[in-house]
């Protein structure tokens, strides 16, 4: 039930399940629900109410909390198995604290003690109700989101870029290490956002590290981290980029210009899922998923010796090869617009000074400016 009026009843499911053994308290409860506007399921026993979780979803289950065959904690947990959002809330005759609390351990809503204030009642299912429709109104939304934004601003219709799209798509709901390939400035961060913002673990964090902006005697620190006085000026712990990440992924950007001695390093912490802060005595264990990128040709600097081969192919379990911009239709396309506006702005100009051109300097100024905002806003779409 909302705060301010009555409950929406929906035509999907069935509100409330209402388990009590005693009729004539059944037959009461039943009403003070409907009259409230809410549609109610009737068992009479643990048993009964155990097949009717299994037969048809409910929005909200009420029990009793001793009856015959099985008992209140019985139905929880099956309600709970059966769907572990849906609230539960338990009623007890005998003032059982121990029941009650071993009630919330198991995941009910909340407890309501006999005889039941059919105000208190109503109250208590009204905010388990509101808890579960803004539940599922956050899923919804969550997903509505995903599809909208899941790929935020990446521009392009090509074959390459539909096919670069395709593939994230599809390893996002792996554990798969990915590998994004391609020029400076084709997009390779958004790619990465997308491939963590559709996977399981979209709602831990995502860190992104550049290894190229970080001097070589600094990254491995911000990597993995250190102990107290584990050099000069340690004075605390400070915690790396995985263990930062934990449960999410960690984006290791630039990947191709990471040192040598820290890419043995790195190829640990994939291989064993455990960093070594610096100083520390005892590896730490991270849950993270690594997603990296890099503008370099890794199988060239292999041969070269400037990257290990081990760790490359540790990296390239799920390689995506993205297309750059002169490759995608509508990034041309977008180009096209921004020098028609830039057109449109030089046209306003003349057209203000009477003339084929603008009338000062400073007008021609003003419009080479206009030109550069619009170029500097279309290298920011882009990229």
């Amino acid at each position: 039930m909302s705060a301010g009026g009555s409950p929406r009843l929906s035509p999907f499911m069935p509100d409330i399940l209402l388990v009590e053994d005693k009729e004539s308290l059944r037959r009461v409860l039943r009403l003070t629900l409907e009259n409230a506007g809410y549609s109610v399921t009737e068992a009479a026993d643990a048993r009964e109410a155990i097949n009717e979780i299994g037969r048809v979803p409910h929005k909200v289950v009420l029990t009793d909390l001793r009856m015959p065959n099985g008992t209140g904690l019985d139905v929880l947990r099956a309600a709970r198995a059966a769907d572990g959002d849906v609230p539960v809330i338990v009623m007890t005759a005998y003032g059982s604290i121990d029941e009650a609390v071993q009630a919330m351990k198991d995941g009910a809503h909340d407890f309501l003690q006999k005889p039941v204030d059919s105000n208190h009642l109503l109250l208590l299912v009204g905010r388990a109700l509101e808890q579960s429709r803004l539940r599922t109104e956050n899923m919804l939304l969550r997903e509505e989101w995903s599809k909208r934004y899941g790929f935020p601003r990446i521009i392009g219709e090509s074959e390459a870029i539909k096919k670069a799209v395709a593939e994230t798509q599809r390893v996002a709901q792996t554990e798969a290490t990915v590998l994004l390939l391609g020029e400076s400035g084709t997009g390779k961060e958004l790619f990465a956002r997308a491939v963590h913002h559709l996977s399981n673990r979209r709602d831990k964090p995502l860190v992104a590290i550049n290894c190229a902006a970080i001097p070589e005697t600094l990254i491995e620190n911000e990597l993995f981290g250190h102990e107290r006085g584990a050099f000069t000026g340690a004075g605390d712990r400070r915690l790396g980029k995985f263990e930062l990440a934990s449960g999410g992924t960690v984006f290791l950007d630039e990947i191709g210009e990471l040192p040598l001695a820290v890419q043995g390093k790195l190829l640990r912490v994939i291989e064993e899922r455990c960093v070594d802060r610096i100083g520390g005595r005892a590896p730490v264990p991270v849950d993270v998923r690594v997603v990296a990128a890099t503008n370099k040709d890794l199988r060239k600097a292999v041969d070269e010796g400037e990257f290990r081969g081990d760790l490359f192919f540790r990296l390239a379990v799920f390689p995506i090869e993205i297309p750059p911009l002169r490759e995608r239709n509508s990034a041309r396309k977008c180009g096209a617009g921004k020098r028609r506006s830039a057109t449109r702005v030089l046209q306003r100009c003349t057209r203000g000074a009477g003339r084929a051109t603008c009338a000062n300097s400073r007008t021609r100024s003003s419009a080479r400016a206009s030109w550069r905002i619009v170029r500097l806003s279309s290298l920011a779409t882009l990229g």
